[in-house]
């Protein structure tokens, strides 16, 4: 028994082996045939091109001239390139069944090219009523053979045949529109390039050529006007008056003395130094004015797109034959774990592919959502996101890196019909989605965003695409920018664009009144809202219209670059002012954009989340800062370099999102285009508001908090004196209100702490009221004492005046 078994396994293994070498033997003999075609075609192909380019083939070469020209016409001069590119491809692409495709149309390409030049040449169709004298027909055709063999010329037999049929059938005009749009098909189909797509750009390089001549005109417009102000300048400077021609003394006579009439020349010349001085001062008024006028009369040309560099991966498609292979991976994975499911859909975007998965009646998402790294391993990818279930349908995301990451350039979404007609004027060029379609977002619905994310991971970069692209969206008349960057070297660069109410503020001490200046500016527009009695800025300024006012009220978009460093300066003021104007600016016209690199909950604290709807998470270190920006896990799985989860409010979850990228140079164009074209017109008020602010603050004792006089006056007031009054009147934390009373208590205004009564005061009102005014009064007098003490200034002396007739 042993024996049988051992011959029948060595029996099997044999038969195996002779199946083996059977079956490689064909496998070779068809490699060596296929090899012997694409060699005889490629030497076909170089025999053509020495024949019908240059009559060097021989006999064989000129019957081969001879009959190409002949069936063909001018359109053999197309059928050896056709031939030689065929056969090198199909070199290294065997079995390629769309290159087979693609040389097929190829043919048909050149076919249409000698239809084409016999339609060209013709006056009418021969063959019009031949078509039943079949000897009268064929007779045409060899006609049209033999004089395009000969003259190399027209489309010979076969482009004769379809020539006529086009011209009976369509006219000339019509066979040309005809001819004309099946080569762009063809074309399109053979080269994968939309044709729709290069009429879009030729008309976007004459958009940006007109951009670029009407910004030209407009700046030799200013350059005439700076001409005719220096003219108008040089007209109202005093001409002085044409001296007589001097006449020498004789030589015999001795000159005679002159007077000295000094003081009366020194006189009139001071008056006329005077005169034309208050005339230059009138006149340089003038000039300011005008060109204030000329200014906010110019008319708003945004910049030129040529300003901003193309995507050179733009034309770039998925790579197909990679998503089929992860389709056969994720299902064979998930069949091997027990989970039946079937890939419906594929979405591939520039950095992320999604299979959508739908899985049998049944089966639990959660079973497949706890194979995530499973799938990661066998589809040997970075890490995968899974998304369950996918917002409107019935099917599973399954979000898998690309091989290749491809960026998404701000120019290419700024090229789209999206952004061009989008109607808001904070309009905000986000990126592409997994499925590569467009997102462009509004600030003003949003209408705050939070931006948070690891260091690097693109916050820099998207703060700079929202501020570019509302640059190239809105007139300076109508959104104003308030930057806030502790960081100073983030945003300094957009210093003197006109969209800037103040210059980027960078000290955090002056960041804090910024925001109370914005709080301000948010209660004085609800109060002009009341008094025409509208909602909201845009009925505001819809009432100002009807008036006939041409200057409206602008939109804010506060700025703040990073929120850690000014939470660490006055945590409390801060969230305060964000706090307040999340609630409350939406109406009034005022949005509010903050970054962090450190999304924690001391920096993010829960009263900013609940007040701003709107976030964008970028790559995160832990599911614990996920949680804290967006409410749920998904950030610590992105990419990085521009890789985000959008979430804005209204949405069921957040969108995956690969960021436009804008870089610094690109800004730099920006920023240098408009301070070229428009001044700077910064509000000096608030400028000088934040600046007596910051030396307040400065001037202030370090130990004594700011708000003691105001506690002090509270106290007064309430005729008592306690730590919970002070929090609760001025929405503080106990510490603070604690401090502040041991500082009124160290100052002696208070006494010390009796348990749980209330502090009393050592002053009463009448005697606090006495101290202030005397304090006041001593104040007054140590400035008039100043005053007095100050050294009496030179006054000239009438002695010293010899005034002479």
């Amino acid at each position: 028994m042993p024996r049988r078994s051992a011959d029948k396994k060595s029996n099997r293994s044999n038969t195996r082996r002779r199946r083996t070498a059977s079956s490689k033997k064909p496998l070779k003999e068809n490699m060596l045939l296929y090899e012997a075609v694409v060699m005889f075609f490629f030497a076909s192909s170089l025999i053509l091109i020495v024949s019908i380019y240059g009559n060097a083939g021989g006999f064989i070469g000129s019957g081969l001239r001879s009959l190409a020209f002949g069936l063909l016409g001018a359109g053999a001069y197309g059928l050896p390139l056709l031939l030689f590119i065929g056969a090198f491809f199909k070199i290294f692409n065997k079995g390629n069944v769309e290159l087979n495709v693609k040389i097929i149309l190829g043919f048909f390409l050149v076919v249409l090219a000698s239809t084409a030049a016999h339609v060209w040449l013709i006056k009418t169709p021969q063959i019009s009523g031949r078509f039943g004298e079949s000897q009268a027909f064929f007779a045409v055709l060899v006609h049209y053979y033999k004089t395009s063999s000969r003259f190399h010329v027209a489309g010979g037999f076969v482009g004769g045949l379809l020539g006529d049929v086009f011209v009976l059938l369509l006219g000339k005009l019509g066979s040309y529109i005809v001819l004309f749009f099946l080569a762009a098909l063809n074309v399109v189909v053979l080269t994968e390039k939309s044709f729709l797509r290069l009429l879009e750009k030729v008309k976007d390089a004459l958009w940006t050529w007109f951009d670029l001549w009407r910004a030209q005109r407009e700046k030799a417009k200013a350059e005439r006007a700076a001409t005719a102000l220096e003219e108008m300048r040089a007209a109202a400077e005093p001409v002085p008056d044409a001296l007589p021609p001097s006449v020498s003394p004789p030589a015999d006579v001795p000159p005679a003395p002159v007077q000295e009439a000094v003081p009366d020349v020194v006189v009139q010349e001071k008056a006329a130094a005077k005169g034309a001085s208050r005339q230059e001062i009138l006149v340089e008024k003038d000039l300011e004015a005008a060109m204030e006028r000329s200014m906010e009369e110019r008319d708003f040309s945004p910049p030129p797109l040529s300003l901003l560099k193309e995507n050179p991966f733009g034309g770039r498609g998925a790579d197909k034959k990679g998503i089929e292979q992860n389709r056969n991976i994720l299902e064979r994975t998930l069949e091997s774990f027990g989970v039946r499911a079937k890939v419906v859909d594929v979405s591939s975007g520039p950095a992320v592919t999604r299979y959508e998965l739908q899985p049998d009646i049944g089966v639990k998402v959660s079973k497949i959502v706890n194979l995530s790294d499973d799938l990661a391993l066998n589809l040997a990818a970075a890490g995968i996101r899974i998304e369950a279930p996918i917002p409107g349908k019935s099917a599973i995301g399954i979000e898998v890196p690309n091989k290749e990451v491809h960026s998404v350039f701000l120019r290419e979404v700024l090229d789209t019909e999206e952004f061009r007609r989008f109607p808001g004027k904070l309009a905000f060029a986000v990126g592409k989605d997994i499925s590569g379609k467009t997102m462009v977002a509004d600030i003003g619905k949003m209408p705050h965003l939070l931006v948070a994310g690891a260091t690097g991971s693109g916050k820099s970069v998207c703060i700079n695409t929202l501020i570019a692209s509302i640059l190239y969206k809105s007139d300076p008349k109508e959104v104003k920018f308030l930057m806030i960057d502790p960081k100073v070297v983030e945003l300094s660069v957009y210093n003197g664009i006109p969209h800037l109410l103040i210059p980027v503020v960078t000290d955090p001490k002056k960041a804090a009144g910024a925001l109370r200046w914005a709080v301000q500016e948010m209660d004085e527009r609800y109060q002009l809202f009341a008094e025409k009695n509208v909602r909201d800025l845009q009925g505001y300024n819809g009432a100002l219209a009807a008036e006939g006012e041409t200057k409206p009220l602008p939109q804010i978009v506060v700025i703040v670059d990073e929120l850690a460093d000014l939470m660490m300066v006055a945590s409390n003021e801060v969230e305060e002012a964000i706090i307040r104007l999340a609630q409350k600016a939406r109406a009034a016209g005022i949005h509010l954009i903050i970054a962090t690199q450190r999304p924690s909950v001391d920096v993010i604290t829960g009263l900013i989340k609940a007040n701003v709807p709107s976030r964008i998470a970028f790559s995160v270190s832990s599911g614990v800062d996920s949680r804290t920006i967006l409410d749920m896990n998904g950030a610590e799985k992105l990419l990085g370099k521009g890789d985000m989860l959008f979430y804005p409010s209204g949405y069921p979850k957040p969108v995956r999102v690969q960021g436009a990228f804008v870089s610094d140079q690109e800004v730099s164009a920006i920023v240098d285009y408009y301070k070229e074209s428009q001044q700077s017109a910064y509000n000096e008020k608030l400028i000088q508001h934040l600046n007596r602010g910051a030396e307040e603050a400065s001037e202030q004792p370090s130990d004594q908090d700011t708000l003691f006089d105001e506690a002090l006056e509270l106290c007064m007031e309430q005729e008592k004196a306690s730590a919970s009054m002070i929090q609760r009147k001025f929405r503080v934390g106990y510490n603070r209100a604690a401090r502040i009373v041991d500082q009124l208590h160290d100052a002696g205004f208070i006494g010390p702490d009796e348990g749980s009564k209330p502090r009393r005061l050592l002053l009463d009102r009448a005697s606090y009221l006495e101290k202030k005014r005397s304090l006041q009064e001593g104040a007054d007098r140590e400035g008039e004492t100043e005053t007095t003490d100050r050294p009496p200034q030179e006054q000239p002396s009438s002695e010293n005046q010899e005034v002479r007739p």
